[in-house]
């Protein structure tokens, strides 16, 4: 189900109206980066963190307008169409574009963006009742450099690893970096929780810098968890005790199984208590 409305560039219209051209450089060479964020009882969770991404994004891809995208400004953008399309609970997308001209070389650094927005039922984050069964996708390491932190347009790596994915009858899949390292899951981070230490793969192992690994930091640092960003070897998932992914829409995901390692969920469940109770 998706809402009857959008926000382009500051003009709410209905969601099937027809407003890009193939001129778009978005369309053309993936020109761009996007936010995914969620909405809860009719408010932007952790706005200030998306904002803070989103801007620094914008700066790293030079595209004018970046300090127009303020926590209040998309708190400002999120509630009126959520309003508009009588929704409480929800999926937001955020995609800024380059609004130019030109062949690779743009015309202009002129940002231009698209808000939608799908309703959810669900008023808090909830752990998948059943574990997600995952394997590595070997076929495009993901590099490493400036940009892999950002969730740009271009996300060709995303659409192989998800077409793997299914031709494999998987619920996810692990990538690695262009060193063999951990990376990230095909829409997620990831986090291995191994001899009673919590890690996740460094920001320079080149995954998204999401909003929600940051949150989960936070958590398990205030809880007295131990955390470490690290390069982390993928042979640690055969003797991890539990492993689990982290995104803005879903919150936790546990994960069951891989290959045939089996995993718990206790630390996931207590992150989980503790991620609704912000």
């Amino acid at each position: 189900m998706t809402s009857a409305f959008i926000n382009f560039n500051g003009e709410i219209v209905p969601a099937n109206s027809q407003l890009l051209t193939t001129a778009n450089r978005a369309f053309r060479y993936g020109d761009g980066l996007f936010e995914s964020m969620r909405l809860m009882k009719g408010q932007l969770k952790f706005a200030n963190l998306h904002a803070d991404r989103l801007q620094r994004g914008m700066k790293a891809l030079k595209i004018d307008g970046y300090s127009q995208m303020d926590a209040w400004f998309l708190k400002e953008k999120v509630e009126e169409l959520a309003i508009r399309n009588k929704i409480k609970h929800g999926r937001i997308r955020l995609t800024v574009y380059r609004d130019a001209e030109g062949l690779y070389t743009p015309s202009l650094n002129k940002m231009g963006y698209c808000m939608e927005m799908q309703p959810v039922d669900e008023p808090r984050y909830f752990l998948n009742s059943k574990g997600l069964i995952m394997d590595i996708f070997t076929d495009l390491p993901k590099a490493t450099n400036y940009l892999s932190n950002i969730k740009t347009c271009n996300s060709l790596i995303y659409v192989m690893a998800g077409i793997f994915k299914e031709q494999n009858k998987l619920d996810e899949v692990f990538l690695l970096n262009q060193n063999g390292f951990l990376c990230e899951a095909g829409s997620s981070n990831v986090f291995v929780w191994y001899n009673n230490h919590l890690y996740t793969p460094a920001l320079s192992e080149g995954c998204v810098e999401g909003v929600m690994r940051q949150v989960i930091i936070n958590i398990a640092k205030e809880n007295n968890i131990g955390i470490t960003e690290a390069q982390i070897n993928p042979d640690i998932l055969y003797e991890a005790d539990e492993v689990f992914l982290t995104n803005a829409s879903r919150g936790i995901q546990c994960v069951m199984g891989y290959g045939v390692k089996r995993y718990f969920n206790r630390l996931s469940k207590t992150l989980m208590d503790e991620l609704n109770k912000l």
